[in-house]
């Protein structure tokens, strides 16, 4: 093994030989059995490759048919190295010189080099013999110089390192003669069985190869009566044909041999000599008639010919040999096979015609007119196949490629020979078209029409775009945006916005019909390709009126900002144009159409309007009856829906001269005096609140102090039995108000409104009799704390108020008296202020000041009538049950009865 390492090496280090024809084929020289990745040669050195390109080239070798691939290529330094095993024996048997024929295969441009590895032959197989011990069984009559053929040893090996010489062990009646591949075993002295029945001898088999290799076999001679003829062929080289097709047990040869000896001498068998185990599973050979017949199918593509070595042998074992050759004939039993060597997929849609897509490869292994082959594709796909080089096509594109109209190629390539019957197979190849940015997005619509009602909400949705892109993944995605322009002066993104991915426009404001009637935005579609791709829509939003503006009066001016007054004739007649009313709305449409109509005026039947024009006109002649001053309310109503509305008034004096109208200054000091009242009431309910906020207060921070719910004082609420104002009762001697009770406040004559009713029920504030709490006194002053601590402060304050109090309610009466103040205030407000703070006071103050401010109280509400101040003693006995003590109930209700009779003496 060591000897065989160290060939090896040699052959790896000394023996690779480059050869390069002037076609650019190259052949390298190396010895079998190197290791696996052992350096060849450098193929891209040979054949002036650059190094860098390599990698783009994608450089491959390929085998003719389906044999191994036995190198390889580096893509970095263009070395061919050893992929797998290679063994001369297995590859080319006994053939003198074994060559291996790779393709090597470059891309962009497509280029093949045949590439040719001639192996070299090293001495690793050793002489062998067919059998161990070869028998001679030889007469003693025997002459001197007698030959007897033996069979020659085998080597695997060829050339030098093959059986180069055969030794025989030195004896006393035998030598050897070697002529060529003959090997015979010559009688050297007459043998006499008397003194040896048996003869063994050795005979080696020297090769000559380095280090060398032997094989041995023992000669065993058996000395026996004579035997003088040995059996002779009668060719000494038989040739036959066979069909690679043919059956198990056809007739290959028939070879015989005669021998001229009789009776058991001359019988002669047949047998293999030294033949391969493939011989022997593919063939058999008849002992008795010499007849060779398969046993197994051959194949011309694997092998072409066998050589077979046949012995004939008679009975007492002398025998001769033949040789038979047998050469299998091809039929076109091999289909083509198609090979993708390269395919580039996904192809770009701008790929021109004409590009190499792929390389297709097409091997039949048969041979001559049954391994030519015709390649094609169908006829409804952009490709073609051209023949390159041998048996290679290039796929190419015929016509210009789209994906969004086809994504995908299924190709099917047919491939047909030319034997009989012809042989055809078909692949398919698929092929994706690699999409480009090269549409842009395309609106569904050429135009858009938005329309929106004006006072819109912020954010509200317009409409919506929607482009389609029919490219893939980010070239196909469409993304929405405005494009800058100005709407009346302001950013177009101050009036729109668009949503990116949807399209959908939303209004960023709210719109005014009267100021922005319609306007126009472009919107723009873009992908997300490179370079990215885009196109324009135009987008007009409308606005729509809505009845939002109410109708705007000219003339007469609007009140308060002047005094106008229309003189009338007294001579005018029926039909007279007196004024007119002028009024505009900023609305449009039926919004903007106007109606007149006098909703109220001092003599209903003496004037009318005009619906449309607006015109005042007497419906009747004026006569010395009429009032000579005519107020009329005219309303200026729109067509909307809802209708919007505007009222104005128009003063009329029906007099020829203005000196006969005393009464004009009149109007204006009403309207003086009505501003005054409005004044009056303010500051009483200004004064009203800040003191009812400071007793709150008050009560509060004294409630907060409280440790024990608060509980009725001791004792029931008793009031006496002497006298009660109207519409009250004493009810079971106990003196408490009825459980169920109504409080009417009549309103003054006049009045537009319905009596107005106290509904709630008192009973739940009210305890009877028999349930009332036992409190003392001191328990409950714990409670609201001493009412007579700080007693300057409380009067101070009280009296401030009550002063205050009183001059307002004296001018409010005074403008009673003067029909100037509404009766429904007097009627409800000024009673409940009048009870809730007194009875709020009163809890504040002593007791002595109690009477006198209480007098001055009612004193100052004498003047009202007995109706309006029907209410107060409920609300009075309500309170005082709720914050007074209990010592001041008595004296209280004593004055509150002198004041009631007082009330109702003055009234009667």
């Amino acid at each position: 093994m060591d000897a065989k390492k160290n060939a090896l090496f040699f052959w790896s280090c000394f023996s690779a030989v480059l050869f390069q024809n002037a076609h650019g084929d190259v052949s390298y020289s190396f010895p079998e059995e190197m290791k696996r990745g052992s350096v060849i040669g450098n193929v891209a050195k040979d054949l002036g490759l650059q190094t860098g390109a390599l990698t783009n080239r994608r450089p491959r070798i390929d085998t003719d048919g389906p044999e191994k691939r036995y190198c390889d290529v580096n893509l970095n330094n263009g070395e061919l190295i050893v992929a797998d095993r290679i063994d001369r024996e297995g590859l080319c048997g006994e053939k003198a010189s074994c060559i291996l024929k790779q393709e090597l295969v470059l891309e962009n441009p497509l280029e093949l080099h045949r590439v040719s590895l001639h192996i070299q032959d090293i001495n690793d197989n050793a002489p062998q013999f067919k059998e161990k011990m070869v028998s001679l069984e030889i007469r003693e009559s025997a002459d001197r110089g007698a030959r007897f053929v033996l069979e020659e040893a085998h080597d695997a090996d060829v050339g030098q390192n093959a059986v180069q010489q055969y030794s025989l062990e030195r004896n006393d009646h035998f030598i050897l003669a070697v002529d060529r591949n003959k090997i015979e075993l010559v009688l050297d002295k007459e043998l006499d069985r008397e003194k040896y029945k048996e003869i063994n001898v050795l005979l080696t088999a020297l090769d000559g190869g380095s280090p060398q290799r032997s094989g041995t076999v023992v000669i065993h001679v058996s000395v026996l009566d004579a035997n003088d003829n040995a059996p002779v062929f009668s060719q000494e080289v038989y040739k036959a044909s066979l069909p690679e097709d043919s059956p198990l047990d056809t007739l290959v040869v028939t070879v015989s041999a005669a021998d001229a000896d009789e009776g058991l001498n001359g019988d002669v068998t047949y047998d293999f000599g030294h033949v391969s185990d493939e011989v022997v599973k593919l063939f058999s050979i008849n002992s008795k008639t010499g007849e060779i017949c398969t046993i197994g199918s051959v194949d011309y593509e694997s092998t072409s010919s066998y050589e077979i070595r046949v012995k004939a042998k008679d009975g007492l074992g002398l025998s001769s040999y033949a040789k038979v050759i047998i050469s299998v004939t091809d039929v076109n039993d091999n289909t083509p096979v198609i090979n993708v060597k390269s395919l580039t997929t996904p192809i770009p849609e701008d790929t021109s015609p004409g590009t190499e897509v792929g390389i297709i490869n097409v091997q039949d292994r048969d041979s001559e007119k049954n391994r030519q082959v015709r390649c094609s594709i169908q006829q409804n796909v952009p490709f073609k196949l051209v023949p390159s080089i041998k048996n290679y096509y290039s796929l190419v594109t015929t016509g210009q490629l789209d994906r969004e109209l086809v994504s995908d190629y299924n190709i099917t390539i047919s491939a047909t020979d030319e034997g009989s019957p012809p042989l055809s197979s078909s692949k398919t190849v698929q092929l994706s078209v690699a999409d480009i940015n090269d549409n842009p997005p395309v609106f569904e619509e050429q135009s858009y029409s938005a329309y929106v009602s004006e006072n819109n909400k912020p954010g509200s949705t317009l409409c919506s775009v929607s482009a389609r892109d029919p490219d893939w993944r980010q070239n196909g995605t469409v993304i929405y945006s405005l494009l800058p322009a100005e709407v009346n002066g302001a950013s177009v993104s101050s009036y729109l916005s668009v949503n990116g991915d949807t399209g959908v426009i939303h209004a960023v404001r709210s719109f005014d019909y009267e100021q922005l009637r319609s306007f126009k935005v472009h919107v723009m579609a873009r992908d997300n390709g490179s370079p990215p791709l885009s196109s324009n829509v135009t987008v007009s939003v409308f606005v729509s009126d809505v009845n939002d503006n109410s109708p705007q009066i000219l003339y007469p001016a609007p009140e308060g900002s002047s005094f106008m007054t229309e003189l009338v004739p007294k001579a005018a007649h029926g039909g007279s144009l007196v004024s007119k009313v002028i009024a505009v709305d900023a609305d449009s449409g039926q919004n903007a159409w106007l109606s007149y109509q006098i909703v109220r005026s001092t003599d209903p039947g003496l004037f009318t309007i005009g619906v449309h024009s607006g015109e005042i006109r007497t419906q009747r002649d004026i006569s010395e009856s009429d009032s000579m001053k005519q107020n009329l309310i005219v309303a200026v109503k729109d067509n909307g829906q809802p209708s919007l509305s505007a009222t104005c008034a128009m003063y009329l004096l029906i007099s020829d001269n203005l000196a006969e109208v005393p009464e004009l200054k009149d109007i204006s000091d009403d309207d003086k005096n009505s501003k005054l009242t409005s004044y009056l009431i303010i500051a009483l309910v200004c004064v009203s609140t800040f003191f009812l906020t400071f007793i709150i207060i008050v009560l509060g921070v004294r409630f907060c102090r409280r440790r024990k719910p608060r509980l009725l004082f001791d004792g029931a609420v008793a009031i006496p039995g002497a006298y009660l104002p109207p519409n009250y009762a004493d009810v079971d001697g106990t003196g408490t108000l009825r459980s169920s009770y109504n409080y009417d406040a009549y309103l003054t004559t006049g009045s537009r409104t319905s009596d107005f009713k106290f509904v709630s029920s008192y009973n739940d504030n009210t305890l009877p009799a028999d349930q009332t709490l036992k409190k003392s006194p001191s328990e409950f002053a714990d409670v609201f704390g001493d009412s007579d601590s700080s007693p300057e402060v409380r009067q101070f304050l009280c009296f401030f108020y009550f002063k205050t109090h009183t001059r307002i309610i004296q001018l409010i009466h005074l403008q009673h008296n003067q029909d100037k103040f509404p009766q429904t205030v007097l009627n409800n407000l000024v009673p409940f202020l009048f009870t809730f703070v007194s009875a709020s006071c009163f809890s504040c103050i002593p007791l002595h000041c109690q009477c006198s401010l209480f007098q001055n109280k009612v004193s100052a509400t004498a003047p009202l009538q007995q109706k309006q101040l029907a209410a107060m003693p409920q609300f009075f006995f309500l309170f005082c049950n709720m914050v007074l003590p209990q010592a001041s109930h008595a004296y209280l209700l004593s004055q509150f009865r002198l004041c009631s009779l007082g009330i109702n003496n003055a009234s009667s």
